[in-house]
């Protein structure tokens, strides 16, 4: 239904918006370890769908028939952020950015090969354009060691995997219990290492943490809500605003203004999520014209 695209299309801005705040305070909190920094931001989302669960007297586990699609929407997620943290910490920002925005177009690449879900030509196009524009933002210059943009990309891959599958549960599963089962799963599975490579914080560390794993949360809850109502084919281009929140972001925390590449890349990015709104909601449209009627059957 089109009210569902469109909170599809809202709840994964809000996610991007999430997320880009999400790596503003890991960069914030300093040369931490970043199974350190994981851990942060997964045990802020597991309290607060931890909440949510209680509240609605829902369930942690889930439903057995969907236990499988939750592992391995959790292992998959789990890899996605420490490849992604990784490559955060050992490359410079716009390369690790770049290499993450892969994953909204392996989404549509992923849910047309595993979930039967149609993509048209159109579609494919403004992805690549978007996909384009966004390379006019970051400017990679890859110009180090190539094994921590190999991670990034992994990170990538390993991120959509984790996207496609939380679309495969739909609304099989309530949204916190995805959440949580996620954020408790991921961890437990990085405990030994967290405590191994653990160190002190100062009290700014530690509220920069906090303050990441609350983004994080708003950012996790936005992406599982936002596949859970619509098909990655007609929103997954809406994440490429991470690209502009960071840019936004940049500006008031850290100083840095967008040169006139960056510009052209934003009107690139907007120009080709507008197409591909108005031309999912045509479709749309066009579908609705041709159910009959059967009001005016006799």
């Amino acid at each position: 239904m089109e009210s569902n695209r469109i909170k599809g299309v809202f709840f994964i801005i809000m996610s991007a918006a999430g997320f880009a705040l999400m790596s503003a305070f890991v960069k914030l909190s300093g040369d931490l370890p970043s199974f350190q920094k994981v851990f942060f931001r997964n045990l802020i989302a597991s309290i607060m769908a931890l909440y949510l669960i209680i509240k609605n007297r829902g369930s942690m586990v889930g439903k057995r028939e969907n236990l499988k699609l939750l592992l391995m929407r959790s292992i998959f997620g789990t890899l996605g952020v420490i490849f992604n943290f990784y490559a955060i910490d050992h490359l410079i920002l716009s390369d690790a950015n770049m290499l993450n925005k892969i994953s909204p177009f392996l989404v549509v690449i992923f849910s047309a090969l595993f979930l039967k879900e149609s993509i048209k030509p159109k579609q494919i196009l403004m992805i690549l354009i978007a996909f384009a524009g966004s390379m006019f933002i970051v400017k990679p210059t890859f110009s180090i060691e190539v094994v921590p943009y190999l991670v990034g990309i992994l990170g990538a891959i390993a991120a959509a995997a984790a996207y496609t599958c939380v679309r495969a549960i739909g609304n099989k599963e309530d949204y916190y219990t995805v959440v949580f089962f996620f954020s408790a799963f991921s961890m437990i599975s990085i405990l030994p290492v967290v405590i191994k490579v653990y160190e002190p914080m100062t009290i700014k560390q530690f509220i920069y943490l906090i303050m990441a794993g609350v983004s994080a949360s708003a950012g996790q809850f936005g992406i599982t809500l936002a596949y859970r109502y619509a098909p990655a084919r007609e929103i997954s281009i809406f994440d490429y605003t991470n690209i502009l929140f960071s840019a936004v972001l940049s500006i008031v925390i850290f100083g840095t203004y967008p040169d006139v590449w960056s510009v052209v890349g934003y009107i690139i990015v907007f120009s080709a999520a507008l197409y591909m709104f108005i031309y999912n909601r045509k479709g749309y449209s066009e579908s609705i014209e041709k159910i009959p009627d059967d009001s005016k059957t006799e």
